[in-house]
């Protein structure tokens, strides 16, 4: 999919579909464009859609992270199957500033919230050193 976008025209607009022949180098009869074109449009599409997972609510979210000492990134997007891109971030801010989530907006907002209450801490990366979000752990034990 990359290597199609690199030879899209920079005169076509992020997200528009080129129209035929709009690929450099491109020696194929028209109707193997048309089938290229067909291919690239359903990978888009296929890429773009957002996926049909439920999600979480912030309060299994604070359970899950609260079960363990420490709770990847990763890990939360694994275990409610929060698909998206794979370079999805979402800003939130904290008392310590602006920190990037790698997680879709409704969950970083859930996480945002459960910082403000002190419920969990964040460990933000250190190589290289930016406020991105690797994990997240419990600051406070689970009252039973």
């Amino acid at each position: 999919m990359a290597e199609v976008a690199a030879d899209i025209p920079a005169d076509v607009a992020p997200g528009e579909r080129p129209t035929s022949g709009a690929f450099r180098g491109n020696s194929t009869t028209p109707d193997e464009t048309s089938a290229t074109e067909a291919t690239v449009a359903t990978e888009a599409t296929v890429a773009t859609e957002p996926t049909a997972s439920a999600g979480c609510t912030q309060a299994q979210l604070r359970r899950f992270i609260k079960s363990r000492p420490y709770v990847p990134m990763h890990e939360l997007r694994r275990r409610f199957e929060l698909n998206g891109s794979a370079d999805e971030v979402t800003q939130i801010l904290t008392p310590q500033g602006c920190v990037y989530v790698g997680l879709p907006g409704r969950e970083s907002r859930f996480i945002a919230e459960l910082i403000r209450s002190g419920d969990i801490g964040l460990e933000l990366s250190h190589d290289p050193p930016v406020a991105v979000v690797i994990g997240v752990y419990a600051m406070r034990p689970v009252s039973r």
